[in-house]
This record gives structure tokens, sequence and C-alpha cells, in this order.
């Protein structure tokens, strides 16, 4: 994530078209990424892939976002390409976190069915380790979000495929692709081994020990699985049981850490698991009440709760941002903002609020100018616009604001 600020930038729009990646920053980029190739070895090496598959994979986001099918294509076969030299590679072949970054690029190009293929040979060649295994969970669990996401509704999900691939996690045996079923009797004991397997990693987080670092990660998957799989089984109040409780449990050892020791470090990695944990359970929230009848106060107070803790967390802002929209009433918004903003350094809020605004200053004009063809209508919306004037003005008053390029182009941008 640290390139885009050489490369593009995806923020700002210059009338119809978005402004993509620059040539001169996409070429120092691939420069970059050449020549470290050929300087580090083994597991170097391999990060280094990853951190390449990830910026190929932003940029065919972006030609989705763009709709830009002819060069979503030829991104498409260069991304495809270049994971096949890395995968050729003898120290690659058996790295999940490739395959799985291949999987999931085939997966956004449109190609499902090749996807499943290469999802269900990287869990069919792994080595059995089950929820035990950090990079097998990893994969599991975007596999079955990624299945759950073309669900059309909950009704007879126990059926699934994503079912069948948390299911065959939890049973730590070989993997066997789906076929059509899944037998109830596997659904129960995989229920069963997910019930202790999370209590077994719950309890040991409570214990002061180096190895938390890692164990941090390895317990955000195991969470999302099991929560993901209780929402398939048994419904969405289940799945939101397993978050809380995983949420309880880390704000309680985070904060016993803090007093225990301070040399620590287990305190770096406790709130990115609580960050992990409190996306993972918003987005569910927020797919849930897509596909079904579902009220939206959970999901609002879950994201005012997450974004207080996390004012710089980009994916929660973003949704309340999209769940505010559907709202008439502003002023409920504008008051978070407004305290958010009193309480963090951070930026984010600040970018935020202003977009918020910009929205709905868009909204109003479009209803404004409804069905009147050239002739605009002559009532200026100015009460929009000097509110999100004087947010600009106080947002680079601020210290981070300042020196914040992005902020003050928006402004110009705005001005002009």
């Amino acid at each position: 994530s640290g390139f885009n600020s050489i490369g593009h930038m995806d923020t700002m729009s210059r009338g119809r078209h978005q402004i993509g990646h620059y040539k001169e920053g996409e070429e120092f980029i691939q420069n970059v990424f050449h020549v470290l190739s050929q300087i580090f070895t083994g597991k170097e090496k391999s990060n280094l892939a990853i951190c390449w598959l990830q910026y190929e994979i932003s940029k065919v986001i972006q030609c989705l976002q763009a709709k830009k099918k002819k060069k979503l294509k030829a991104q498409g076969r260069k991304s495809k390409k270049l994971v096949k030299n890395f995968l050729k590679a003898p120290e690659n072949r058996n790295n999940l976190s490739l395959w799985k970054l291949y999987a999931y690029l085939e997966w956004l190009l449109g190609n499902t069915d090749d996807s499943r293929k290469v999802f269900d040979t990287a869990l069919s060649t792994a080595e059995t380790g089950g929820l035990k295994s950090a990079q097998l969970c990893s994969l599991s669990l975007l596999y079955a979000q990624l299945e759950v996401e073309l669900l059309e509704s909950i009704e007879g999900a126990v059926m699934s495929r994503a079912v069948h691939i948390l299911t065959k996690l939890a049973e730590n045996g070989p993997y066997v692709p789906y076929s059509g079923q899944v037998l109830p009797v596997n659904v129960l004991k995989a229920r069963k081994t997910y019930e202790h397997a999370l209590q077994d990693y719950l309890s040991k987080t409570s214990i002061s020990d180096q190895d938390q670092v890692k164990d941090a990660g390895q317990l955000v998957n195991l969470v999302g699985c099991y929560a993901l799989f209780q929402y398939l089984t048994v419904g969405i109040e289940a799945a939101i049981l397993i978050y809380t409780q995983a949420s309880e449990k880390l704000q309680v050892s985070g904060s016993q850490k803090c007093e225990n020791t301070g040399e620590n470090f287990g305190i770096l990695d406790f709130p990115s698991a609580l960050e992990a944990v409190t996306l993972l359970h918003t987005n569910l929230l927020r797919f849930h009440m897509k596909i079904s009848v579902y009220p939206l106060n959970p999901l609002r107070e879950a994201l005012t709760e997450a974004l207080k803790r996390y004012p710089s967390n980009q994916s929660l802002w973003r949704s309340y941002i999209h769940i505010q929209r559907k709202s008439h009433s502003a002023s409920k918004a504008r008051r978070f903002f407004d305290s958010v903003t009193r309480s963090s350094n951070s930026l984010e809020p600040w970018l935020f609020a202003i977009q918020a605004e910009q929205m709905r200053k868009k909204l109003a004009e479009k209803v404004q100018r409804a069905d009147v063809g050239e002739i605009y209508c002559t009532i200026p919306e100015t009460g929009l616009t000097n509110r999100i004037v004087a947010l600009f003005e106080h947002a680079v008053q601020s210290e981070n604001g300042t020196h914040c390029p992005l902020l003050w182009r928006m402004y110009l941008n705005f001005v002009v």
C-alpha cells in the first residue's frame, strides 16, 4: 500500500476520467521490483513476490472500478503471466500465500471456475495442519468469503460450497473438492472442533508469551472461519456472538498486557487483531443487510464504536459513509465526525467528513436539476458549500493536515 503516492492519485477525478497510474511512476515501481527480485533470496524473495502481486491486484481492482474492460483484459494477462512465473520457482511452489493471491486474481477477472480450480489445487496439495496452520486458515477463509458473496439468500446455505470448505478445514484431513452436498454429521463435528479451537486460543491469550505476535493473526483467521461457519449453518446472531466473545477477550487481554509488562511483544499485536476482528464483524453485517431484511442499528453501533477506537481505518470509514448515505438526517453523522476529529490526530476523519459532505452536495444538486434540461435551478446550494469550505479550513490547520498534499489538492479542486 506504500506505492500509491508515487504511481497514482486515485482519489481525484478529472471530469469524467479517473486519474490512473502515471507512466513514469509505474515504470519506476516496476524497475524497483525487478532490481530487488535479483538481489533478494529465499524468504525475502517470496515476500517480495507477494508484495508485487498485491500491487498488480490493486491495479486490476482499479480497472474494475473504472469499468475499463479493454484495460482490464490487458492488465489481467500481464498479472497472470507474472504469478505463473513466480509459482514456477521451486521455493514458491508450496507458498500458500502466493496461491491465495493467484486464486483471488482469477476471481477478480471473472474466471470463477478457474479460481475454484486454483483454490482446490492449493488446498489439496497443502500439508494438513487444519486450524493450527495460519496459511491454510487464511486461504480457506478467503475462498469461503468469496463463495458466500455469490449466495443470493441465506436459505439452504448449509449445503453450499463455503460450508464444505470450512468443514474440511476443521476436519484436518486431505481436502476433497466440493461434490454438491455436505453431510450434517460433518457439520456438527466441525462446529465442536471450531468451538474447542477458539476456546484454546482465547484461554491462551491471557498468558504473556512472545508467540503472541504470530498468534494474533492466526486468531483473527480462526474467528473469521468460525463466525462465517456459524453464519451459514445457524444464522447471523450466532456469528455476531463469536465476534463479540473474541473482541471482549482481546480487549481484556490487551489492557492486562499494558498493566503487567511494558516491554511485551504482545502489546503490538493485540490492537491489530482486535481491529481485524471488528472489520470482519462489520463486513458480515453489511453483507447480511444486502441479502436479507435486517435493522441498520447494529451495524451503525458497531461502526461508531470501532471508529472511536480506530479513527484512521479507511475501510471502516467507507462503510460508515455508505450507511449514512441511506439516512436523510445528516446531523447525527456530523456530530459524530466532529467528536472524532476533536479527539484524534488522524487525518482520515477530516478527509471522510469532507467526502461525505461532497456526496451530499452532489445529491442535492442532482435533485435540484432533475428534469429541467439545460435550465438549471437558480437557487444555488450555498449551505453545503460553506460547510465544506469550513471543513477544509479546519483540516488544513491541523498538524497533519498542513503537510498533506492530497488535502491541499482536494481543497484547490473544490474551490475551482
